[in-house]
């Protein structure tokens, strides 16, 4: 069953949906150029436009930025009274504004006309006083805005905010950019965990509850309770993995526990991840295995153990 709600939501995003499509299939060798100019810039790219242009504006800095292409948001009215310092020679000016016509911009545009700063602009009417002065226009396609009445920006805007989106995610794949590269500029919130190396979380150092293996077990269980992961690492004479002993090895032991030795009760050939795995691989093997802690060995290191991880570490960043 529908409602009248339901029925303009519907309609509200099909009429958006159907402007994305005909926008991806208006774009043309502009874009390409607009892309040239930016991969050529020596500074930041200057996002400016006023009300919601200016909203969208500002994502697309905070895109650009986040992406690798340093970027700034400049309100066109602030620049009016000072905030044209902002703006060097060696930046690239990207102007929105649907109509095209949108006063406020008018300095900002003068500006960089007067100083030969390129200037990329996105709009609906490329004839319009923004698409006159102009490099490099991305022209958006003429349509109805979803409203019906013509006086909310939604289609339009919902079109400006994808063409920032593909400015921004060209130049990602031009310079190669990765996931560990997003991580450096995005280390916080949910996405920030997910992008976490193991070498991030793991513990290592005097924190890592060792014991030799021909080590009493009196010496292996003050060091399970010492370190509190619950776990104790075994290794050989020579620092190397020789196994691990948790607290299921000690159940499968309790007869004669004390008189054996770590390599009686250890559980040998343990399962390790490398320390430049993805943390949230890392909680999967934890998952799948249903352990708590997942020893680390780092090819450089041979079979030295070179750090633990445990679930409760990824837990504290939001994986898991």
């Amino acid at each position: 069953m529908t409602t009248p709600f339901l029925d303009t939501a519907r309609r509200v995003i099909r009429t958006e949906a159907q402007a994305l499509e005909q926008l991806a299939d208006s774009l043309d060798d502009r874009f390409r150029q607009a892309i040239d100019l930016l991969v050529a810039t020596r500074g930041r790219v200057i996002v400016t436009g006023i009300g919601k242009s200016g909203h969208i504006a500002k994502k697309i800095a905070a895109t650009l930025a986040s992406t690798g292409t340093p970027a700034q948001f400049v309100h066109p009215a602030e620049a009016s009274h000072g905030d044209l310092g902002m703006i060097t020679g060696d930046d690239v000016v990207l102007a929105i504004s649907n109509s095209g016509e949108a006063p406020e911009l008018a300095n900002l545009i003068a500006y960089s006309r007067r100083f030969s700063i390129p200037l990329i602009g996105i709009t609906s009417r490329a004839q319009s006083s923004l698409g006159a002065q102009c490099d490099v226009v991305l022209e958006l396609p003429q349509l109805a805005e979803a409203c019906g009445t013509g006086v909310v920006p939604s289609t339009s805007t919902t079109m400006t905010l994808a063409m920032g989106d593909a400015v921004a995610i060209a130049l990602m794949e031009n310079r190669a950019f990765t996931a560990e590269h997003f991580r450096e500029f995005h280390p916080g919130g949910k996405l920030g965990a997910r992008l976490s190396r193991v070498a991030d979380l793991m513990h290592t150092g005097d924190a890592l509850p060792l014991v030799q293996v021909d080590a009493p077990m009196s010496d292996a269980l003050m060091a399970m309770s010492s370190k509190s992961f619950g776990v104790v690492i075994v290794t050989d004479s020579n620092g190397a993995l020789a196994g691990i002993i948790t607290s299921g090895d000690l159940g499968r032991h309790l007869d004669g526990l004390m008189s054996k030795t770590a390599r009686e009760v250890m559980t040998p050939t343990p399962v390790t991840v490398a320390p430049d795995a993805l943390a949230e691989k890392a909680v999967g093997i934890m998952n799948a295995r249903k352990i708590t802690c997942l020893l680390v060995l780092d090819p450089a290191q041979g079979d030295v153990p070179a750090g633990l991880l445990h679930i409760h570490d990824c837990l504290r960043v939001g994986l898991g």
